[in-house]
């Protein structure tokens, strides 16, 4: 038995999912392959799943797609820099409850 790859990413097991999967590995195997050189934490059997329907529909691309909801970049410097100027121009300024 190998022994398992400690650090990898999320897409070079998703290289190696796809590459198995075009060579009609079924996802069950899959799973169990990665599983034996990546680690039981690298990608759960449902995930496999996942991923093997998607590159059965045609899927090329390995990386997350864009999520809905708020950016992660709604708080970064610019903003708390001007949110802070706004308060010490105005400390009387009351912000919504909703809003914190």
């Amino acid at each position: 038995m190998a022994t398992p790859i400690k650090e990898w990413s999320k897409l070079e097991v998703r290289a190696v999912m796809r590459f198995l999967f075009s060579n009609g590995t079924k996802p069950s195997e899959i799973h169990k392959q990665i599983a034996e050189t990546y680690g039981e934490g690298a990608m759960s059997r449902s995930r496999v799943y996942q991923w093997c329907t998607w590159f059965g529909e045609g899927r090329t691309s390995l990386g997350d797609e864009p999520k809905s909801g708020r950016p992660k970049t709604s708080t970064n410097e610019e903003n708390t820099t001007r949110v802070d100027e706004l308060i010490r121009c105005d400390r009387r300024m009351k912000i919504p409850a909703r809003l914190l």
